[in-house]
């Protein structure tokens, strides 16, 4: 028989277990929910939050070489360095409790500044402050960027408390050669200047990711590893001779000296195919050591850098009287020392002389600005510009520097009375190094005039070979013009004052002189004996290959064109043996100044 007595306390047991029953659906199905249902959300939440690890996986940046494949710029390994200072105060207590060998950290520290190159002083001074900033700290950094064989020092310490992280840094192995030219990078990379910027998609590298789970311990979980590898960027060859550049650098820093100027510079052009084989720099940068150069000398001069021609352009305007005004070597105007033109123009030469009938070869010898301006006359000034701008002359080379300059040649309805005849000996108008370079190359090429390039190619990680997009060869004046004008250049340097010193015995050797005046940006007009003097020539005349620029801004010893005569023979001759250019086995053909 059930009683109330007896039927109560099933009740509740009933009651008891219904509870507990409904207690664990919940649980259940709370569990099914975080394991099941939303397991990726929580394993996702979970890895960023407590077990995540990631590291990045560092590309290397493209070398770049020059001609032979010579690395001008190129990647190392770098180490960042860091201690745990919470480690190294609980070996130390270890240590003096009695309970570790280790050694204590004021001697390790000792051997850690040795091989970073600190104070020990500066390295205990690292972990005493970040132990007073957070007694718990487990991290300081102790030195970045250092070398493999500083890392290596550092590891053989032995010390569990010092750990470092690898990167790749940029190296410039022989320093400043070609400096100018190839730039440099920041300390975190990214390139700044140069080359280096210009052509960083050919160079830059493509990071990797590695990715993993770690246990509480900090340890990585087996199998948890994924990882995206890094790409290598590519590497970007020039046209650039190193050996070569490395001898021209020497001689302009001590031409440039020697003459007290504020800058010089060599330039080389490869007349047949176009491309520069040395462009040489004083004061120029090491990109290993940036702040060791002034900000205004870190870039390419002779890239970014304009100035008047001034004689040197008197070549340009001979051959275009030659090509389109029926002259030739030999044909004449009668001038004196200065001369007063019709309209209202007056044009003088650096000396006094009376009025000669000057040949156009002898215009060029004594560097008539006088005679120069007559025989401009023999075609219109529109014909003069037209030639001009067909010989490159304003209109930039399109090299791949990075911000390369153009030369400045106004529209000839510009041209006022006197610029009229100025143009003709290269004042009221700029240029620059490749242009010039340039220019003269096509009057001594036959005629044909060749696109300019520094950069040979760039190679992708996979092999490709991308070359860069270049104009085609354009002929700019005839065969025979420019046949005539190699043996008038050659005459200016054979029956110059300075024919003796650039002189190269066994080469026949061409060219012209420049002095221009500087503008005076404060009172505008020129600066009162301030020139920008040039010498440019090429070799051999009977079959140009080479043409060299050599200029010197403001030299103060020698303020002519003179200043840079040694320069210029040492250079040439430099540049016919580095290519082993075969001596001359004709004679040259003396022309005759006067008629």
């Amino acid at each position: 028989m059930t009683t109330r007595s007896t039927r109560t306390p099933r009740r509740r047991t009933v009651v008891a277990l219904a509870v507990v029953l409904a207690v664990l659906a919940g649980f259940i199905v709370r569990l099914v929910d975080i394991q099941v249902v939303n397991a990726g959300e929580h394993i996702e939440d979970s890895l960023d939050r407590a077990f995540a690890g990631s590291q990045t996986l560092y590309g290397a940046r493209g070398a770049i070489v020059d001609e032979n494949g010579q690395t001008l710029a190129g990647s190392i390994l770098r180490y960042d360095c860091q201690v745990s200072p919470k480690l190294i105060k609980q070996i130390d207590a270890d240590v003096l409790a009695g309970d570790s060998d280790a050694r204590l950290w004021a001697d390790v520290s000792e051997d850690v500044a040795e091989i970073t190159g600190q104070t020990p002083e500066e390295v205990r001074g690292i972990v005493a402050t970040a132990l007073a900033e957070n007694p718990d700290s487990q991290f300081a950094y102790l030195k970045k960027s250092l070398s493999t064989e500083q890392f290596r020092a550092l590891a053989d310490l032995g010390a569990p408390y010092i750990a470092c992280a690898q990167h790749p840094a940029r190296a410039y192995p022989d320093g400043a050669v070609a400096g100018n030219l190839v730039g440099f990078t920041g300390v975190d990379g990214d390139a700044l200047e140069g080359l280096e910027k210009s052509q960083d998609d050919c160079l830059s590298a493509t990071n990797g990711k590695r990715t993993y789970q770690r246990g509480k311990d900090g340890v990585v979980i087996p199998g948890t590893e994924t990882e995206i590898p890094a790409s290598d960027g590519g590497t970007l060859q020039l046209t650039i001779n190193r050996d070569l550049n490395w001898y021209l650098q020497q001689l302009i820093a001590e031409q440039t000296q020697n003459m007290a100027a504020q800058h010089g510079s060599i330039l080389v052009y490869e007349v047949k195919t176009g491309k520069v084989r040395a462009a040489a720099e004083f004061p120029t940068v090491d990109p290993n050591d940036i702040e060791a150069t002034e900000p205004d000398d870190r870039t390419s001069e002779i890239f970014r850098g304009t100035f008047e021609p001034g004689s040197t352009f008197k070549a340009l305007t001979a051959a275009t009287v030659i090509d389109a005004g029926g002259q030739t070597p030999t044909s004449t105007v009668t001038s004196s020392w200065q001369e007063y033109f019709p309209n209202g123009a007056r044009v003088r030469d650096a000396f006094q002389h009376p009025a000669y009938d000057y040949t156009l070869a002898g215009v060029l010898m004594d560097s008539s600005n006088a005679g120069i301006s007559k025989f401009s006359e023999k075609v219109s000034p529109e014909v003069r510009y037209d030639y001009f701008t067909r010989l490159g002359i304003g209109q930039g080379t399109g090299s791949g520097y990075q911000g390369e300059a153009n030369g400045l040649l106004h529209p000839v309805e510009d041209w006022g009375a006197q610029t009229t005849y100025n143009t003709s000996f290269g004042q009221g108008l700029t240029t620059t190094m490749p242009e010039l370079a340039r220019a003269y190359g096509a009057i001594v090429n036959d005629g044909v005039m060749m696109p300019l390039s520094i950069i040979e190619s760039c190679t992708k990680p996979d092999g490709t070979v991308v070359t860069p997009e270049l104009g085609k060869p354009e002929r700019v004046v005839s065969e025979s013009t420019s046949a005539q004008m190699r043996s008038m250049l050659e005459n200016v340097f054979l029956q110059a004052a300075y024919a003796d010193t650039v002189e190269i015995p066994g080469y026949r050797i061409g060219g012209k002189t420049g002095t221009g005046e500087k503008a005076d940006l404060v009172n505008g007009g020129y600066k009162s004996g301030v020139y920008y003097t040039t010498m440019i020539g090429f070799a051999p005349v009977e079959d140009p290959e080479y043409v060299v620029v050599v200029t010197l801004d403001e030299p103060t010893k020698v303020t002519s064109s003179a200043a840079n005569a040694t320069a210029f023979q040492r250079a040439m001759t430099q540049v016919l043996k580095t290519y082993r250019v075969m001596p001359s086995t004709t004679a040259p053909e003396l022309l005759p100044k006067f008629g």
